[in-house]
Protein backbone atom coordinates (compact mmCIF):
# COMPACT_ATOMS: atom_id res chain seq x y z
CA UNK A 1 0.00 0.00 0.00
CA UNK A 2 2.84 2.36 1.03
CA UNK A 3 4.68 1.62 -2.32
CA UNK A 4 1.75 2.29 -4.24
CA UNK A 5 1.40 5.36 -2.42
CA UNK A 6 4.90 6.33 -3.22
CA UNK A 7 4.22 5.72 -7.08
CA UNK A 8 1.31 7.86 -7.25
CA UNK A 9 3.12 10.75 -5.86
CA UNK A 10 5.91 10.19 -8.05
CA UNK A 11 3.34 9.96 -10.86
CA UNK A 12 1.37 13.03 -9.71
CA UNK A 13 4.76 14.89 -9.80
CA UNK A 14 5.77 13.98 -12.96
CA UNK A 15 2.65 15.39 -14.22
CA UNK A 16 2.74 18.60 -12.78
CA UNK A 17 6.60 18.99 -13.78
CA UNK A 18 5.54 18.28 -17.65
CA UNK A 19 2.31 20.40 -17.31
CA UNK A 20 4.48 23.93 -16.01
CA UNK A 21 6.67 22.75 -18.72
CA UNK A 22 4.10 23.08 -21.03
CA UNK A 23 2.75 25.77 -20.29
CA UNK A 24 6.53 27.68 -19.52
CA UNK A 25 6.62 26.84 -23.84
CA UNK A 26 3.12 27.77 -24.48
CA UNK A 27 3.83 31.24 -23.34
CA UNK A 28 4.69 34.12 -25.63
CA UNK A 29 8.16 35.18 -23.60
CA UNK A 30 10.91 34.37 -21.87
CA UNK A 31 12.05 35.84 -18.75
CA UNK A 32 9.56 38.31 -16.01
CA UNK A 33 7.11 41.09 -16.00
CA UNK A 34 6.69 42.32 -13.12
CA UNK A 35 3.84 44.38 -12.13
CA UNK A 36 3.60 47.08 -9.51
CA UNK A 37 0.75 49.17 -8.87
CA UNK A 38 1.29 52.55 -8.06
CA UNK A 39 -1.73 54.60 -7.32
CA UNK A 40 -5.29 54.37 -8.33
CA UNK A 41 -6.58 57.67 -6.97
CA UNK A 42 -9.35 60.25 -7.86
CA UNK A 43 -8.18 64.06 -7.45
CA UNK A 44 -10.69 66.56 -8.15
CA UNK A 45 -12.84 65.74 -11.42
CA UNK A 46 -9.85 62.99 -12.61
CA UNK A 47 -9.09 58.86 -11.64
CA UNK A 48 -5.10 58.88 -11.63
CA UNK A 49 -4.42 55.06 -12.45
CA UNK A 50 -0.25 54.40 -12.33
CA UNK A 51 1.33 50.92 -12.62
CA UNK A 52 5.20 50.14 -13.24
CA UNK A 53 5.33 47.04 -15.61
CA UNK A 54 9.12 45.98 -14.66
CA UNK A 55 11.21 44.12 -17.15
CA UNK A 56 13.68 41.30 -15.89
CA UNK A 57 15.77 39.94 -19.12
CA UNK A 58 12.21 39.80 -20.76
CA UNK A 59 12.39 38.76 -24.54
CA UNK A 60 9.41 38.03 -26.75
CA UNK A 61 9.22 35.53 -29.31
CA UNK A 62 9.57 36.34 -32.43
CA UNK A 63 5.72 35.96 -34.13
CA UNK A 64 4.46 36.32 -30.92
CA UNK A 65 3.13 39.40 -28.45
CA UNK A 66 2.34 39.73 -25.16
CA UNK A 67 -0.83 42.36 -23.37
CA UNK A 68 -1.27 43.57 -20.01
CA UNK A 69 -4.86 44.73 -19.66
CA UNK A 70 -5.61 47.01 -17.02
CA UNK A 71 -9.31 46.81 -15.75
CA UNK A 72 -11.62 49.08 -13.58
CA UNK A 73 -13.67 46.37 -11.99
CA UNK A 74 -17.10 47.87 -10.02
CA UNK A 75 -19.90 45.83 -8.89
CA UNK A 76 -22.08 46.08 -11.96
CA UNK A 77 -19.33 47.35 -14.68
CA UNK A 78 -16.24 46.78 -15.93
CA UNK A 79 -13.93 49.11 -18.00
CA UNK A 80 -11.24 47.98 -19.99
CA UNK A 81 -8.08 50.55 -19.88
CA UNK A 82 -5.56 50.97 -22.68
CA UNK A 83 -3.44 48.23 -23.11
CA UNK A 84 0.29 47.84 -23.02
CA UNK A 85 1.65 45.27 -25.72
CA UNK A 86 4.82 43.87 -25.87
CA UNK A 87 5.84 42.12 -29.46
CA UNK A 88 8.11 40.22 -30.97
CA UNK A 89 10.34 41.48 -34.37
CA UNK A 90 7.98 39.99 -36.91
CA UNK A 91 4.45 40.22 -35.03
CA UNK A 92 5.42 44.48 -34.63
CA UNK A 93 6.04 44.37 -38.22
CA UNK A 94 2.74 42.70 -38.96
CA UNK A 95 1.30 45.63 -36.33
CA UNK A 96 2.70 48.68 -37.88
CA UNK A 97 1.44 47.00 -41.77
CA UNK A 98 -2.27 46.21 -40.08
CA UNK A 99 -2.20 49.75 -39.37
CA UNK A 100 -1.12 51.40 -42.52
CA UNK A 101 -3.71 49.25 -44.33
CA UNK A 102 -6.42 50.32 -42.07
CA UNK A 103 -9.32 51.72 -43.82
CA UNK A 104 -11.56 54.97 -42.56
CA UNK A 105 -14.37 53.00 -40.91
CA UNK A 106 -11.24 50.89 -39.05
CA UNK A 107 -9.57 53.52 -37.30
CA UNK A 108 -13.19 54.82 -36.48
CA UNK A 109 -13.52 52.17 -34.46
CA UNK A 110 -9.41 51.00 -33.40
CA UNK A 111 -8.86 50.97 -30.32
CA UNK A 112 -5.71 52.46 -29.45
CA UNK A 113 -2.92 50.92 -26.81
CA UNK A 114 -1.64 52.87 -24.33
CA UNK A 115 1.68 51.72 -25.55
CA UNK A 116 3.13 48.88 -28.35
CA UNK A 117 7.07 48.20 -27.92
CA UNK A 118 9.05 45.76 -29.55
CA UNK A 119 10.53 42.77 -27.32
CA UNK A 120 12.44 41.17 -29.84
CA UNK A 121 15.94 41.86 -27.74
CA UNK A 122 15.92 41.32 -23.86
CA UNK A 123 15.29 43.92 -21.97
CA UNK A 124 15.56 45.25 -18.31
CA UNK A 125 13.70 48.34 -17.97
CA UNK A 126 10.77 49.75 -16.79
CA UNK A 127 7.41 50.70 -18.58
CA UNK A 128 6.06 53.36 -16.69
CA UNK A 129 2.00 53.25 -16.92
CA UNK A 130 0.24 56.93 -16.12
CA UNK A 131 -3.27 57.18 -17.16
CA UNK A 132 -6.01 60.04 -16.45
CA UNK A 133 -9.46 59.78 -17.17
CA UNK A 134 -12.63 61.45 -16.36
CA UNK A 135 -13.72 60.71 -12.73
CA UNK A 136 -17.64 59.14 -12.71
CA UNK A 137 -19.72 58.06 -9.60
CA UNK A 138 -19.48 54.52 -10.20
CA UNK A 139 -15.58 54.26 -9.81
CA UNK A 140 -15.74 54.83 -6.27
CA UNK A 141 -16.41 51.24 -5.57
CA UNK A 142 -13.96 49.95 -8.36
CA UNK A 143 -10.84 48.32 -7.61
CA UNK A 144 -8.01 47.74 -10.26
CA UNK A 145 -7.32 44.31 -12.05
CA UNK A 146 -4.75 43.00 -14.54
CA UNK A 147 -5.53 40.43 -17.77
CA UNK A 148 -2.50 39.23 -18.81
CA UNK A 149 -2.55 37.31 -21.67
CA UNK A 150 1.01 35.86 -21.98
CA UNK A 151 0.16 33.66 -24.76
CA UNK A 152 -0.49 36.62 -26.99
CA UNK A 153 -3.80 34.63 -27.94
CA UNK A 154 -6.61 36.85 -27.42
CA UNK A 155 -8.65 34.65 -25.38
CA UNK A 156 -9.76 35.54 -22.35
CA UNK A 157 -10.56 32.36 -20.42
CA UNK A 158 -6.57 31.88 -20.81
CA UNK A 159 -5.85 34.95 -19.56
CA UNK A 160 -4.41 35.28 -16.04
CA UNK A 161 -6.46 38.01 -13.72
CA UNK A 162 -4.29 39.56 -11.12
CA UNK A 163 -5.94 41.96 -8.49
CA UNK A 164 -3.59 45.33 -8.08
CA UNK A 165 -5.11 47.90 -6.13
CA UNK A 166 -8.80 47.21 -3.92
CA UNK A 167 -9.95 50.80 -3.40
CA UNK A 168 -10.02 53.89 -4.96
CA UNK A 169 -8.36 57.00 -3.52
CA UNK A 170 -10.64 59.78 -3.03
CA UNK A 171 -9.39 63.03 -2.24
CA UNK A 172 -9.82 64.48 1.26
CA UNK A 173 -13.12 65.77 1.88
CA UNK A 174 -12.26 69.52 3.52
CA UNK A 175 -15.00 70.73 5.68
CA UNK A 176 -17.18 72.37 5.07
CA UNK A 177 -17.66 70.20 2.31
CA UNK A 178 -17.57 71.94 -1.25
CA UNK A 179 -20.19 70.60 -3.96
CA UNK A 180 -18.42 70.20 -7.36
CA UNK A 181 -21.83 69.49 -9.46
CA UNK A 182 -21.84 66.41 -12.03
CA UNK A 183 -23.31 67.80 -15.20
CA UNK A 184 -25.05 65.97 -17.74
CA UNK A 185 -24.62 66.16 -21.63
CA UNK A 186 -26.73 64.60 -24.65
CA UNK A 187 -25.26 62.75 -27.41
CA UNK A 188 -26.76 64.41 -30.74
CA UNK A 189 -28.39 61.79 -33.43
CA UNK A 190 -25.93 60.97 -35.89
CA UNK A 191 -26.94 62.44 -39.67
CA UNK A 192 -27.07 59.97 -42.22
CA UNK A 193 -26.33 62.52 -44.91
CA UNK A 194 -24.87 65.56 -43.92
CA UNK A 195 -26.33 68.17 -46.50
CA UNK A 196 -25.01 71.99 -46.40
CA UNK A 197 -26.35 74.63 -48.93
CA UNK A 198 -23.74 78.24 -49.45
CA UNK A 199 -24.93 81.51 -51.42
CA UNK A 200 -23.31 83.82 -53.21
CA UNK A 201 -24.88 87.63 -53.74
CA UNK A 202 -24.20 88.64 -57.32
CA UNK A 203 -25.06 92.03 -58.76
CA UNK A 204 -24.42 92.18 -62.07
CA UNK A 205 -24.57 94.75 -64.33
CA UNK A 206 -26.91 94.33 -67.50
CA UNK A 207 -27.61 96.81 -70.74
CA UNK A 208 -30.88 97.79 -70.59
CA UNK A 209 -33.41 95.57 -71.31
CA UNK A 210 -30.64 92.75 -72.05
CA UNK A 211 -30.27 89.68 -70.92
CA UNK A 212 -26.91 88.35 -71.72
CA UNK A 213 -23.74 88.45 -69.73
CA UNK A 214 -20.59 90.73 -70.50
CA UNK A 215 -17.78 89.55 -68.36
CA UNK A 216 -15.44 92.65 -68.63
CA UNK A 217 -18.91 95.28 -68.20
CA UNK A 218 -18.40 97.91 -65.22
CA UNK A 219 -18.59 95.97 -62.07
CA UNK A 220 -19.18 92.07 -63.10
CA UNK A 221 -15.54 91.12 -63.08
CA UNK A 222 -15.41 91.54 -59.11
CA UNK A 223 -18.98 89.93 -59.02
CA UNK A 224 -18.29 87.14 -61.02
CA UNK A 225 -15.32 86.21 -59.44
CA UNK A 226 -17.07 85.88 -55.73
CA UNK A 227 -19.32 82.87 -57.40
CA UNK A 228 -16.07 81.65 -58.92
CA UNK A 229 -14.14 81.50 -55.97
CA UNK A 230 -17.15 80.21 -54.18
CA UNK A 231 -17.59 77.21 -56.64
CA UNK A 232 -13.29 76.69 -56.94
CA UNK A 233 -13.50 76.28 -52.89
CA UNK A 234 -15.61 73.55 -52.76
CA UNK A 235 -14.58 71.82 -55.75
CA UNK A 236 -11.19 71.68 -54.12
CA UNK A 237 -12.07 70.01 -51.20
CA UNK A 238 -12.52 66.30 -51.94
CA UNK A 239 -14.66 66.06 -48.41
CA UNK A 240 -17.54 67.75 -50.73
CA UNK A 241 -19.66 66.67 -53.04
CA UNK A 242 -22.18 69.16 -55.06
CA UNK A 243 -25.64 67.70 -55.59
CA UNK A 244 -27.66 71.22 -57.14
CA UNK A 245 -26.72 75.21 -58.00
CA UNK A 246 -29.63 77.28 -57.77
CA UNK A 247 -29.50 80.18 -60.14
CA UNK A 248 -31.97 82.43 -58.63
CA UNK A 249 -33.05 85.99 -60.26
CA UNK A 250 -34.65 89.06 -58.54
CA UNK A 251 -35.83 91.70 -60.31
CA UNK A 252 -35.86 95.33 -59.02
CA UNK A 253 -40.09 96.64 -58.65
CA UNK A 254 -40.57 99.07 -61.03
CA UNK A 255 -42.53 98.18 -64.40
CA UNK A 256 -44.94 95.29 -65.50
CA UNK A 257 -44.25 91.80 -63.18
CA UNK A 258 -44.18 89.77 -66.40
CA UNK A 259 -41.54 91.92 -67.68
CA UNK A 260 -39.70 91.60 -64.48
CA UNK A 261 -39.77 87.71 -64.45
CA UNK A 262 -38.43 87.46 -68.28
CA UNK A 263 -35.76 89.66 -67.48
CA UNK A 264 -34.70 88.11 -63.99
CA UNK A 265 -35.03 84.17 -65.39
CA UNK A 266 -32.92 85.67 -68.45
CA UNK A 267 -30.40 86.87 -66.40
CA UNK A 268 -30.37 83.76 -64.05
CA UNK A 269 -30.42 81.82 -67.54
CA UNK A 270 -26.92 83.79 -68.23
CA UNK A 271 -25.12 82.99 -65.50
CA UNK A 272 -26.23 79.32 -65.41
CA UNK A 273 -24.37 79.63 -68.80
CA UNK A 274 -21.61 81.07 -68.14
CA UNK A 275 -21.11 78.77 -65.26
CA UNK A 276 -21.65 75.85 -67.69
CA UNK A 277 -19.01 77.12 -70.13
CA UNK A 278 -16.08 76.63 -66.99
CA UNK A 279 -17.61 73.90 -64.78
CA UNK A 280 -18.50 70.40 -65.67
CA UNK A 281 -21.39 70.02 -63.98
CA UNK A 282 -24.21 68.35 -65.74
CA UNK A 283 -27.05 70.36 -67.07
CA UNK A 284 -29.64 69.16 -64.55
CA UNK A 285 -27.53 70.31 -61.92
CA UNK A 286 -28.56 73.63 -62.46
CA UNK A 287 -31.98 74.57 -61.82
CA UNK A 288 -33.06 78.36 -62.91
CA UNK A 289 -35.58 80.21 -60.02
CA UNK A 290 -37.43 83.79 -60.03
CA UNK A 291 -36.68 84.78 -56.40
CA UNK A 292 -39.72 87.84 -57.58
CA UNK A 293 -39.40 91.46 -57.48
CA UNK A 294 -36.77 92.51 -54.89
CA UNK A 295 -39.50 94.29 -52.07
CA UNK A 296 -37.10 92.93 -49.02
CA UNK A 297 -34.08 94.32 -50.54
CA UNK A 298 -35.88 98.02 -51.22
CA UNK A 299 -37.18 97.79 -47.56
CA UNK A 300 -33.62 97.07 -46.69
CA UNK A 301 -31.79 99.84 -48.53
CA UNK A 302 -34.21 102.66 -47.44
CA UNK A 303 -33.88 101.70 -43.83
CA UNK A 304 -29.98 102.08 -44.44
CA UNK A 305 -30.47 105.93 -46.47
CA UNK A 306 -30.64 109.05 -45.55
CA UNK A 307 -33.75 109.19 -47.69
CA UNK A 308 -36.44 112.47 -46.16
CA UNK A 309 -39.40 110.53 -47.40
CA UNK A 310 -38.01 106.90 -46.39
CA UNK A 311 -40.43 106.02 -43.85
CA UNK A 312 -43.26 107.25 -46.04
CA UNK A 313 -42.30 104.69 -48.59
CA UNK A 314 -41.70 101.93 -45.84
CA UNK A 315 -45.23 102.06 -44.95
CA UNK A 316 -46.46 101.97 -48.34
CA UNK A 317 -44.36 98.63 -48.89
CA UNK A 318 -45.68 97.33 -45.64
CA UNK A 319 -49.16 98.48 -45.84
CA UNK A 320 -50.39 98.15 -49.27
CA UNK A 321 -50.64 94.39 -50.56
CA UNK A 322 -51.20 94.90 -54.04
CA UNK A 323 -48.18 95.22 -56.17
CA UNK A 324 -49.41 97.31 -58.62
CA UNK A 325 -51.02 99.42 -56.58
CA UNK A 326 -47.70 99.72 -53.94
CA UNK A 327 -45.51 101.33 -57.48
CA UNK A 328 -47.95 104.04 -58.39
CA UNK A 329 -48.63 105.26 -54.40
CA UNK A 330 -44.40 105.26 -54.63
CA UNK A 331 -44.35 106.93 -57.70
CA UNK A 332 -46.95 109.89 -56.02
CA UNK A 333 -44.73 110.51 -53.40
CA UNK A 334 -43.35 114.01 -53.37
CA UNK A 335 -44.43 114.54 -57.26
CA UNK A 336 -42.14 111.66 -57.95
CA UNK A 337 -38.88 112.98 -57.40
CA UNK A 338 -37.48 110.84 -54.51
CA UNK A 339 -39.29 107.72 -56.36
CA UNK A 340 -36.51 109.15 -60.03
CA UNK A 341 -34.03 109.40 -57.40
CA UNK A 342 -34.21 106.12 -55.71
CA UNK A 343 -34.72 104.99 -59.90
CA UNK A 344 -31.10 105.91 -60.11
CA UNK A 345 -29.83 105.25 -56.79
CA UNK A 346 -31.43 102.23 -55.25
CA UNK A 347 -33.10 99.96 -57.91
CA UNK A 348 -30.12 98.89 -59.81
CA UNK A 349 -29.06 97.28 -56.84
CA UNK A 350 -32.22 95.36 -56.51
CA UNK A 351 -31.74 93.20 -59.50
CA UNK A 352 -29.23 90.55 -58.57
CA UNK A 353 -28.89 87.06 -58.79
CA UNK A 354 -28.30 84.81 -56.10
CA UNK A 355 -26.15 81.48 -56.97
CA UNK A 356 -26.88 78.93 -53.86
CA UNK A 357 -24.72 75.54 -54.32
CA UNK A 358 -26.66 72.51 -51.91
CA UNK A 359 -23.73 69.47 -51.54
CA UNK A 360 -22.81 66.91 -49.10
CA UNK A 361 -20.45 66.25 -46.72
CA UNK A 362 -18.57 63.13 -45.82
CA UNK A 363 -18.70 61.89 -42.27
CA UNK A 364 -15.27 62.58 -40.67
CA UNK A 365 -13.61 60.23 -37.23
CA UNK A 366 -12.32 61.48 -34.18
CA UNK A 367 -8.87 62.61 -35.88
CA UNK A 368 -10.20 64.47 -38.80
CA UNK A 369 -13.01 65.81 -36.93
CA UNK A 370 -10.22 67.45 -34.63
CA UNK A 371 -8.93 69.17 -37.44
CA UNK A 372 -12.02 69.96 -39.50
CA UNK A 373 -13.60 71.86 -35.99
CA UNK A 374 -10.73 74.19 -35.86
CA UNK A 375 -11.13 75.16 -39.82
CA UNK A 376 -14.31 74.62 -41.34
CA UNK A 377 -17.01 73.58 -38.20
CA UNK A 378 -19.77 73.70 -40.60
CA UNK A 379 -18.46 70.26 -42.25
CA UNK A 380 -18.87 69.00 -39.02
CA UNK A 381 -22.12 67.18 -37.89
CA UNK A 382 -23.54 67.94 -33.79
CA UNK A 383 -23.00 63.89 -33.12
CA UNK A 384 -19.22 64.64 -35.05
CA UNK A 385 -18.68 67.75 -32.65
CA UNK A 386 -19.95 65.92 -29.81
CA UNK A 387 -17.52 62.89 -30.40
CA UNK A 388 -14.66 65.52 -30.42
CA UNK A 389 -15.50 67.16 -27.54
CA UNK A 390 -15.42 64.27 -25.53
CA UNK A 391 -12.07 62.97 -27.04
CA UNK A 392 -11.04 65.61 -24.69
CA UNK A 393 -10.51 65.92 -20.87
CA UNK A 394 -14.13 66.92 -19.72
CA UNK A 395 -14.07 70.49 -18.35
CA UNK A 396 -10.20 71.20 -20.53
CA UNK A 397 -10.91 73.92 -22.68
CA UNK A 398 -10.99 72.04 -25.64
CA UNK A 399 -13.79 70.24 -24.27
CA UNK A 400 -15.24 74.08 -24.21
CA UNK A 401 -14.37 75.37 -27.14
CA UNK A 402 -16.11 72.43 -28.92
CA UNK A 403 -19.42 72.50 -27.50
CA UNK A 404 -19.11 77.09 -27.99
CA UNK A 405 -18.64 76.41 -30.98
CA UNK A 406 -21.31 73.75 -32.11
CA UNK A 407 -24.31 75.65 -30.58
CA UNK A 408 -22.84 78.66 -32.98
CA UNK A 409 -23.06 76.63 -35.91
CA UNK A 410 -26.72 75.23 -34.82
CA UNK A 411 -28.12 77.77 -32.79
CA UNK A 412 -31.87 76.63 -32.76
CA UNK A 413 -31.00 73.00 -31.75
CA UNK A 414 -32.13 71.92 -29.01
CA UNK A 415 -29.42 69.34 -28.29
CA UNK A 416 -27.03 71.89 -28.85
CA UNK A 417 -28.30 74.29 -26.69
CA UNK A 418 -28.34 71.69 -23.45
CA UNK A 419 -24.96 70.99 -24.13
CA UNK A 420 -23.93 74.41 -24.17
CA UNK A 421 -25.55 75.17 -20.84
CA UNK A 422 -24.12 72.35 -19.24
CA UNK A 423 -20.86 73.97 -20.58
CA UNK A 424 -22.00 77.70 -18.69
CA UNK A 425 -22.95 75.79 -16.21
CA UNK A 426 -19.84 74.17 -15.44
CA UNK A 427 -17.97 77.47 -15.41
CA UNK A 428 -20.83 79.23 -12.73
CA UNK A 429 -21.72 81.30 -15.77
CA UNK A 430 -25.35 80.97 -15.18
CA UNK A 431 -26.74 83.87 -16.89
CA UNK A 432 -25.49 82.43 -19.89
CA UNK A 433 -26.96 78.63 -18.92
CA UNK A 434 -30.10 79.89 -18.53
CA UNK A 435 -30.18 81.55 -22.25
CA UNK A 436 -29.11 77.93 -23.80
CA UNK A 437 -31.82 76.32 -21.47
CA UNK A 438 -34.46 77.96 -22.84
CA UNK A 439 -34.22 76.52 -26.06
CA UNK A 440 -33.19 72.97 -24.68
CA UNK A 441 -35.77 70.26 -24.45
CA UNK A 442 -37.53 70.73 -20.81
CA UNK A 443 -38.26 67.20 -20.83
CA UNK A 444 -35.11 65.03 -20.79
CA UNK A 445 -33.14 63.58 -18.00
CA UNK A 446 -29.82 65.43 -18.56
CA UNK A 447 -32.08 68.99 -18.56
CA UNK A 448 -33.58 68.11 -15.11
CA UNK A 449 -30.24 67.09 -13.89
CA UNK A 450 -28.63 70.22 -15.02
CA UNK A 451 -31.46 72.70 -13.73
CA UNK A 452 -30.53 71.35 -10.75
CA UNK A 453 -26.98 71.76 -10.79
CA UNK A 454 -28.83 75.70 -11.57
CA UNK A 455 -31.10 75.91 -8.85
CA UNK A 456 -28.42 74.71 -6.47
CA UNK A 457 -26.00 77.48 -7.82
CA UNK A 458 -28.16 79.45 -7.27
CA UNK A 459 -28.54 78.36 -3.67
CA UNK A 460 -32.39 76.27 -3.97
CA UNK A 461 -30.94 73.29 -2.79
CA UNK A 462 -34.72 71.92 -2.26
CA UNK A 463 -35.66 72.60 -5.57
CA UNK A 464 -32.07 71.37 -6.93
CA UNK A 465 -32.70 68.06 -4.62
CA UNK A 466 -35.79 67.72 -6.63
CA UNK A 467 -34.75 67.61 -9.57
CA UNK A 468 -31.94 65.56 -9.15
CA UNK A 469 -34.69 62.91 -7.83
CA UNK A 470 -36.84 63.01 -10.78
CA UNK A 471 -33.83 62.88 -13.04
CA UNK A 472 -32.21 59.36 -11.16
CA UNK A 473 -35.61 57.94 -11.40
CA UNK A 474 -35.14 58.47 -15.13
CA UNK A 475 -31.91 56.79 -15.16
CA UNK A 476 -29.39 59.38 -15.38
CA UNK A 477 -25.92 58.87 -13.66
CA UNK A 478 -24.65 62.66 -12.87
CA UNK A 479 -27.80 63.52 -10.93
CA UNK A 480 -27.52 59.83 -8.78
CA UNK A 481 -23.76 61.33 -7.78
CA UNK A 482 -25.36 64.50 -7.32
CA UNK A 483 -28.04 63.13 -4.49
CA UNK A 484 -24.74 61.41 -3.00
CA UNK A 485 -22.53 64.40 -2.36
CA UNK A 486 -25.86 66.70 -1.73
CA UNK A 487 -26.79 63.99 1.00
CA UNK A 488 -23.27 64.72 2.48
CA UNK A 489 -23.86 68.22 2.95
CA UNK A 490 -27.27 67.19 4.84
CA UNK A 491 -25.07 64.64 7.15
CA UNK A 492 -22.24 67.55 7.99
CA UNK A 493 -24.92 69.63 8.80
CA UNK A 494 -26.51 67.16 11.57
CA UNK A 495 -22.67 66.41 12.94
CA UNK A 496 -22.55 68.07 16.43
CA UNK A 497 -20.10 71.10 16.39
CA UNK A 498 -16.97 70.27 17.91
Amino acid sequence: MKRNLQFIVFVLAVLCQNMNLAMAQDRSYEGVVSVKPIQLEQRGDFLHIDIDFIMNNVKVKTARGVDFIPQLVAPERTYNLPIVSIKGGNEYMAYERRLAVMSAKERKSYVHPYVVEKGNKRRNDTIQYRYILPYEAWMEDAKLVLQRDECGCGESTLMSVEPLIDKVTLERILFPYVVAPYLAYLQPVAEEVKRRDIQAECFLDFEVNKVNIRPEYMNNPKELAKIRTMIDDLKADPSIKVNRLDIIGYASPEGSLANNKRLSEGRAMALRDYLATRYDFARNQYHIIFGGENWDGLVKALEASSMKDKETFINIIKNTSDDALRKKEIMRVAGGVPYRAMLKDIYPGLRKVDCKIDYTVVNFDVEQGRIVIKTNPKYLSLNEMYQVANSYPKGSDDFVNVFDIAVRMYPNDEVANLNAAAVALSKKDVRTAIKFMEKANKQTAEYINNSGVYDFLNGDINQSIAAFTQAAHMGNEAAKANLKQLQKILDMKKMPNK
